[in-house]
């Protein structure tokens, strides 16, 4: 995993999308579909204050506009700027039989799926989803947010512990968690998806998908590796990448 594509995450993470699902109908058995779906993330003020930044656009105001906020005072000024927030949207993929029955959903895991509200929200589908039967797979690959809190009521235990991972959750009356640590100096895994009981899991390969994400959008000549990734690495890792970058002119980390 490339951690500087963490900065560039709301477009990496729909390519990611996208990607998966054509790989994953590339291999699923006769009678399973995967499909793309969406829905709107609950945000927490910290992901909301995130995305305000970029969204300020620029209107001519009246001659005089009441300024919110501020016990009705007129303010008199050139330009009025005004926040226009639009919803977020998460998109993640559905696996369904030919009888539109819902078998397994993948989860590209966001920063807002690991932080309160949108975490609450997040593990009440995730249990309503496993309850009737239905496998969860989650590939969380930002650091951003609380991962611990998103593997509840698992936990992991302490060589387990990595940078991103993938947790596969079977649904139905014998539950069970499967953990996949990704750690920064080894390849993406290859992850097994579950589907019905009479069909064996299927690979998706996750360092193809995330090379042709790095490749297909050109972050090859907008990633500046001389600044540090945001999140920062642990200092064995960050030690491991800036070597990397050091010795090996024009490398990125994929």
């Amino acid at each position: 995993m490339d951690p500087y594509l963490e900065r560039h995450w709301l477009d990496v993470h729909t390519a990611l999308v996208a990607d998966a699902r054509r790989a994953l109908n590339r291999l699923l058995p006769a009678g399973l579909v995967a499909r793309v779906e969406e829905r709107v993330a609950i945000e927490s003020t910290q992901d909301v204050a995130r995305r305000a930044a970029p969204d300020v656009r620029v209107f001519s105001p009246s001659a005089a506009d009441p300024l919110e906020g501020s016990g009705g005072v007129a303010i008199e000024a050139p330009f009025k700027l005004v926040l226009e927030l639009d919803p977020l949207i998460e998109r993640f993929i559905r696996i369904l039989d030919e009888g539109g029955q819902l078998i397994t959903v993948v989860e590209f895991i966001s920063p807002s799926n690991k932080r309160p509200p949108g975490l609450d929200d997040y593990l009440e589908k995730r249990a309503s989803l496993l309850s009737g039967g239905v496998h969860v797979v989650e590939i969380d690959l930002v650091r951003s947010g609380n991962w611990r809190a998103l593997m509840r009521p698992a936990a992991c235990p302490a060589d387990g512990i990595s940078p991103w991972r993938a947790t596969i959750w079977t649904g139905g009356p014998r539950r069970a968690a499967y953990l996949y640590p990704i750690h920064l100096r080894e390849p993406l895994p290859e992850i097994p998806i579950p589907l019905r009981a009479s069909d064996p899991p299927v690979k998706l390969l996750l360092q193809p998908l995330i090379a042709g994400v790095y490749e297909d959008g050109r972050y090859d000549q907008t990633l500046d590796y001389h600044l540090p990734p945001d999140p920062p690495l642990d200092p064995q890792d960050a030690e491991w990448a800036e070597a990397l970058l050091r010795d090996t002119p024009g490398a990125s980390l994929i």
